[in-house]
C-alpha cells in the first residue's frame, strides 16, 4: 500500500473510530416502535388494532358475486355487499390461513382494485402495517352497509401459483376472492354467494344450489366457514355421474363431477365407475358412518389447469391426466387421490386436530399432528384404493415399496425427526429446497407416518391373533355420530386413548419413538412391512405394475448412483449417494456416458454392464462452461424397489388390502 493510501486508511480509521460512541449512542436513543406507537407511524390516520373473533353472529347477511367469465385475460371481478351495524372501526380480512394448506398461503398478492363505497361515496381503506391481509376502514355514520370491489388477477402458469382458469374450465375457490370482517368466527357469518358464468356452462360444488338464471347461478345463504370449505369447478364440458352403491336419498349421495379440457375426456366406463363405486362402499365400510350430507368430488381431467388434491368436507379438489380415463393402464399411478381426499372427510374434517380448528381464516395454525391429518389419510387412502380395486394388488405392493425404499435411504433422519417435518409448511409452504433427501419435508408427514400407520395396523394384529385391527380404530375414532358433521378437535392423548380402546399397548412410546427418531442411528419405520409379511428388496428389472407407479423408471438412478435425470439434467441427488461423493450438486448436466453420448437409456445400458464386473463407468457432466469427468466405482447394476414375500410368515399385508365383505 502507498503511503497516501495509507494515510488516507488511517485518517478514515481514526474519523470511525471518534464516531463510534455518537453513532451507538444515536442508534440506542432511536425510539422502538410498539403496538401501542403504531398510531404514530407515517400514516394518514392512525391505525386500530384488529379485533379478536369472537363466537357472536354477524349483524346480517354478506351479499357477494363473483364474475368468472374473462377467459381470456384471467381474471375475477367480485363484488361484495357487506352489512354493517355501527360507525366507526371495520376492519376487513383476507384469508390468509387457507385449509388443507396448513401454512399463511392465502395469495393476498393477486388482489387488485380494491374500492369501497357506501351511499355512492367512497370510504378508503388503510392496509395494517404488521397484518397485510386487514384493511381497516372508519364507517360514517349514517351507513347500513358498504359495497366492496376488487379482482383476483389469477395466473397464466403456475410458477407461482396454481392455473385456476383455462379455456373450458374455472376453478373457483372463494377463500382466494373474499373480504370478510373481523371480529367473528367463520362459522357466524352468514354469505349469500352467486357466480357469473360463461355461456352453457355447467358446475360441480357442495353448495345447494338455489336458482339458476341464465348464466347467474345463485347458493342458499350459508356460513363463510362452510362456503371456503365448498369450492366450485366451472366448465364447458361436464358430467355428473351418481356412485354412491347404497341407495341413500338423493340429497346425501355421493357424486363424481368430471371436467375435461375436451368433452372426450369425459368418457368414463361403466367399468370404471364401478371401481369409485366400490371405493365408497369400502370407505363405508371402513367408518361406518359419514359425517356430510351430501359429497361431491370434483376431478377436472385437464393439462390447461393447475394440478391439485385438495380436501373439503363435502368435496374435494381434483385434477388428473386429461386421458386418465381413455388411457386407463398409464392412470394407475393415480388413482389414489380420491381415496386419499375422500378419507380426508373423516380424518381431517370431521375429526381435525385441535391446533388446526381455528376460529377464522387469519388465525394461525398449527400442525402438531400433520402425522396423523396427512399421514393416516395416507394409509387409508392407498388401503381404500387396493380394497377397492382401483389398485390392482401388484400396484399397492409396488407404491408401498417405493415408499419404503426412499425413507430407507433417506439420510436427513440423522439431524431432523419427523415431528418437524410437520411445521415444514410454516416455514415455506411445500418448499423443497437443494438435497430434499437430507432437508427432507412436507412428503415425510404423509409417506414416513404412512409407514408408522402400517407397523401400528400389523402390531394389533399380531398381538390380537388377527382379532383386531387399525380398522377398529378408524371406525372408533373417525366413525362416531352418524350423520354428525360438526367439527371435532383432538389431541395426542386422545389419538392414545382411541388406541388403547382396540388393544392395549405403550401407544404414547409407540408413537414418541417413531415421531422422534433421530441420529445417526435412527431408521425409517420399515417394521410393519416385515411383520405384515413381506420385505423390501430390489430389482434390476422392474415389472410393468412398478413401472406404472413408479413411471419416471427409466430416469430413476437413486439406489444405483444417488440421482435421477430429468432431461439431461442432473437431479434429485442423494446426500451422501455416489454422486454427492463426486463432488456433483444442482446445476449439473450429462453429456457423455463412457464417452459416448449421453442419455437414460445410454447410463441404464452403462450400469448393467458395468454389474459384477471392475468395468469403468465415466460420466463426463457439464455445469455452464466447466466439464468434468467423473468415474463411479460402481458394481452393483440397476436398482429399482420391490416387496418380496416371506414365506412362512402370516401374510397380514394382503389381508390388509383385501376388500371388506361388510
Amino acid at each position: 500500500m502507498s503511503r497516501t493510501r495509507l494515510t488516507a486508511a488511517a485518517c478514515l480509521a481514526a474519523l470511525m473510530t471518534a464516531a463510534a460512541p455518537a453513532l451507538a449512542q444515536d442508534f440506542q436513543s432511536t425510539p422502538v416502535v410498539t403496538d401501542a406507537s403504531r398510531a404514530a407511524l407515517a400514516l394518514p390516520r392512525p391505525q386500530p388494532a384488529i379485533p379478536a373473533p369472537a363466537d357472536t353472529p354477524y349483524p346480517g347477511v354478506i351479499q357477494y358475486r363473483a364474475d368468472i367469465t374473462d377467459l381470456d385475460r384471467r381474471i375475477i371481478r367480485v363484488r361484495q355487499t357487506i352489512p354493517v351495524a355501527d360507525p366507526g372501526p371495520l376492519t376487513l380480512l383476507y384469508p390468509k390461513y387457507l385449509p388443507g394448506n396448513h401454512a399463511d398461503t392465502g395469495p393476498i398478492q393477486l388482489l387488485a382494485g380494491l374500492t369501497v363505497t357506501a351511499n355512492g361515496q367512497r370510504i378508503e381503506w388503510l392496509r395494517d402495517t404488521l397484518e397485510p391481509y386487514a384493511f381497516h376502514l372508519d364507517i360514517p355514520a349514517g351507513v347500513t352497509s358498504i359495497d366492496v370491489a376488487f379482482q383476483q388477477l389469477t395466473q397464466p402458469d403456475s410458477s407461482n401459483w396454481r392455473v385456476l382458469m383455462a379455456p373450458a374450465m374455472v376453478n373457483l375457490q372463494w377463500e382466494k376472492a373474499i373480504l370478510y370482517p373481523a371480529g367473528y368466527y367463520s362459522r357466524q357469518i352468514p354469505v349469500a354467494a352467486s357466480v357469473v358464468l360463461p355461456a352453457g356452462w355447467k358446475y360441480g360444488t357442495a353448495l345447494t344450489t338455489a336458482s339458476r338464471d341464465g348464466d347467474v347461478a345463485a347458493f342458499e345463504t350459508t356460513d363463510l366457514y362452510t362456503l371456503i370449505d365448498s369450492p366450485m369447478f366451472a366448465g364447458a364440458h361436464y358430467r355428473r355421474v351418481d356412485i354412491d352403491p347404497t341407495g341413500a336419498p338423493s340429497e346425501s349421495r355421493v357424486h363424481l363431477n368430471l371436467l375435461a379440457d375436451e368433452e372426450k375426456g369425459l368418457a368414463a366406463t361403466d367399468d370404471q365407475l364401478k371401481l369409485f363405486e366400490a371405493m365408497v362402499q369400502q370407505a363405508d365400510r371402513l367408518f361406518g358412518a359419514r359425517h356430510f350430507d351430501n359429497y361431491e368430488f370434483l376431478f377436472a381431467l385437464t393439462d390447461q389447469m393447475g394440478g391439485i388434491g385438495l380436501e373439503h368436507h363435502r368435496s374435494s379438489e381434483n385434477t388428473g391426466a386429461p386421458g386418465f380415463f381413455t388411457d386407463w393402464a398409464k392412470s394407475a399411478g393415480d388413482r389414489g387421490l380420491l381415496p386419499h381426499e375422500y378419507t380426508h372427510s373423516w380424518n381431517g374434517k370431521f375429526m381435525r386436530p385441535a391446533d388446526e380448528l381455528t376460529a377464522n381464516h387469519n388465525v394461525p395454525t398449527q400442525n402438531t399432528l400433520l402425522w396423523v391429518y396427512e399421514g393416516q389419510t395416507e394409509y387409508w387412502g392407498d388401503v381404500l384404493a387396493a380394497r377397492s380395486g382401483l389398485h390392482s394388488k401388484p400396484v399397492a405392493l409396488a407404491t408401498l415399496a417405493n415408499v419404503a425404499a426412499f425413507y430407507d435411504n433417506q439420510p436427513g433422519r440423522q439431524w431432523r425427526a419427523l415431528q418437524d417435518t410437520n411445521n415444514h409448511n410454516l416455514l415455506g409452504y411445500r418448499v423443497p429446497g437443494q438435497f430434499p433427501s437430507w432437508m427432507r419435508g412436507t412428503g415425510d408427514y404423509y409417506r414416513e407416518s404412512l409407514l408408522v400407520w402400517l407397523d401400528a395396523d400389523t402390531l394389533i394384529r399380531a398381538e390380537t391373533d388377527g382379532r383386531k385391527s387399525l380398522d377398529d380404530f378408524a371406525k372408533g375414532f373417525f366413525g362416531h355420530n352418524d350423520g354428525s358433521w360438526a367439527p371435532q378437535g383432538y389431541t395426542f392423548d386422545q389419538v392414545v386413548a382411541a388406541l388403547n380402546a382396540v388393544h392395549p399397548h405403550d401407544w404414547a412410546g409407540f408413537l414418541r419413538d417413531r415421531l422422534d427418531a433421530v441420529g445417526p442411528d435412527a431408521r425409517a419405520p420399515l417394521a410393519g412391512i416385515e411383520r405384515g409379511g413381506w420385505r423390501l428388496t430390489y430389482t434390476d428389472t422392474p415389472t410393468a405394475d412398478e413401472k406404472a407407479v413408479n413411471t419416471g423408471w427409466a430416469n430413476d438412478f437413486q439406489y444405483s448412483l444417488g440421482f435421477t435425470l430429468a432431461g439431461d439434467k442432473i437431479a434429485n441427488i442423494l446426500w451422501g449417494g455416489p454422486a454427492f461423493e463426486q463432488g456433483i450438486g444442482a446445476g449439473w448436466s450429462l453429456v457423455a456416458v463412457n464417452g459416448k453420448t449421453g442419455s437414460a437409456e445410454a447410463l441404464r445400458n452403462a450400469v448393467t454392464a458395468a454389474k459384477g464386473t471392475d468395468a469403468p463407468l465415466e460420466l463426463l457432466i457439464k455445469s455452464g462452461d466447466r466439464f468434468r469427468t467423473v468415474a463411479f466405482d460402481y458394481h452393483d447394476g440397476l436398482r429399482y424397489p420391490r416387496l418380496e414375500r416371506i414365506e412362512g410368515t402370516p401374510d397380514r399385508l394382503s389381508d390388509i388390502l383385501a376388500p371388506r365383505k361388510r
